[in-house]
């Protein structure tokens, strides 16, 4: 009985199919009898129309059936912990405190000038050399009379410890010695000012005054010498940040004409506030070991004032705010394998910014998957679909 039917199913299947290809277009075609091609036509009209209804009514259940149609398209990010350094940005000038503009110490003529530019000396080498104006023989003349004022010292010393003569004049001969001593001692003192030694080691910038000038004590200006090893870059800080830029805090100095950038420190933090601009003062020291670093050359500072090792950051952009002023973004919830999820509003509270990243203080949580674009087209609680899904699952 089995195979009755399936014998029947073959038979309706061939006779099926062989009436198909009887009233097929080809065949009408061939036989080219204008009444069968009208026929023909025309029940293909009916099948058409047929269709077009039956797509209608399917495109009708799928509207409403279909809760994924007007979902909005978004991209997200994930705000996840991170260490945060913010920076202030300042402006400074190069400088070293071994930088000086040397003068005399003596009225005269500069008789010698024993060093030339870009020379480097040491720490109390001669410099050069003024005219004592007579005093090395002022000082001769003192010491001939200090050495006889010495031996009648001593004279009268040997006679008063024999208990010979006065005491007066045991202290007359005293006296007198010591003061042609001291006398000498003012001259040579006097001497030592005509010769102009280097304060520190460096090198001789600029040779000022040259010899066969006459120079004046503190006055004229002889010439210039620098050490570049000691440099500093000094700058004026806000005082809001007193509290926040102390010594030690890391520095990104930035020297534009050289195309440098050096990672160094505050070396000091001043404590008096000027309150003419109220700024403080800050040194930051900067290694110069190929002496490429100039006095007065500009600096761009970016001072490390705050870090938090925990932070969490986000675009500005994605941030709005409602009419009572509060902050807040949309984030993603509730996400299926297609990228179906629900947007969230969420209250949060900021602190500093850098740049166009905000630090998040409160609100979010770490690896929160926060809506970037699409952000102002989304309204809470409205399902979203996450394009970018796909492609964060497989960069995971």
């Amino acid at each position: 009985m089995k195979h009755i039917y399936q014998i029947l199913i073959v038979a309706l299947i061939l006779v099926s199919c062989s009436g198909e290809k009887k009233n097929s277009v080809e065949t009408v075609l061939e036989k080219g009898d204008l009444k069968t091609l009208r026929e023909k036509r025309g029940s293909l009209v009916n099948e058409q129309q047929a269709l077009s209804d039956q797509i209608k009514l399917l495109d009708d259940k799928i509207k409403v059936m279909d809760t994924t149609k007007n979902i909005p398209l978004i991209t997200t990010f994930k705000a996840n912990n991170e260490v945060f350094n913010h920076v202030i940005e300042l402006q400074g000038n190069v400088t070293t405190k071994d930088l000086l503009t040397i003068t005399p110490e003596y009225n005269g003529i500069l008789t010698h000038v024993y060093v030339k530019e870009g020379q480097n000396v040491s720490k109390g080498q001669i410099l050069a050399k003024i005219d004592d104006g007579g005093l090395s023989q002022q000082v001769a003349q003192l010491k001939i009379q200090s050495a006889l004022a010495k031996t009648t010292f001593e004279r009268q010393k040997r006679l008063w410890d024999q208990n010979i003569g006065s005491e007066i004049q045991y202290l007359q001969a005293k006296s007198t010695y010591e003061s042609q001593k001291e006398a000498v001692n003012q001259l040579n003192k006097q001497i030592a000012k005509t010769t102009v030694r280097a304060p520190f080691s460096g090198i001789i910038d600029d040779i000022i005054t040259e010899q066969g000038n006459v120079v004046g004590a503190g006055q004229t200006p002889l010439m210039r010498i620098v050490n570049l090893d000691n440099m500093y870059i000094e700058t004026e800080v806000p005082e809001r940040y007193v509290i926040d830029v102390i010594a030690g805090k890391n520095v990104e100095v930035s020297l534009p004409v050289l195309g440098k950038t050096i990672a160094t420190k505050v070396r000091q933090a001043s404590d008096f506030i000027n309150p003419a601009n109220r700024t403080f003062k800050v040194e930051i020291a900067v290694p110069n070991k190929d002496k490429s670093i100039k006095p007065n050359l500009t600096a761009r500072l970016k001072i490390n004032d705050y870090t938090n090792e925990k932070a969490l950051l986000i675009p500005q952009s994605v941030i709005s705010e409602n009419a009572a002023g509060e902050q807040f973004v949309y984030v993603v919830s509730n996400k299926n394998s297609n990228g179906i999820g629900k947007a969230k509003r969420v209250i949060i509270k900021t602190g500093k910014t850098q740049g166009d990243i905000i630090e998040v203080l409160s609100g979010l949580v770490n690896g929160a998957e926060i809506v970037k674009e699409g952000a102002r087209s989304v309204r809470d609680g409205q399902s979203v679909d996450v394009i970018n899904y796909k492609e964060d699952e497989d960069g995971e």
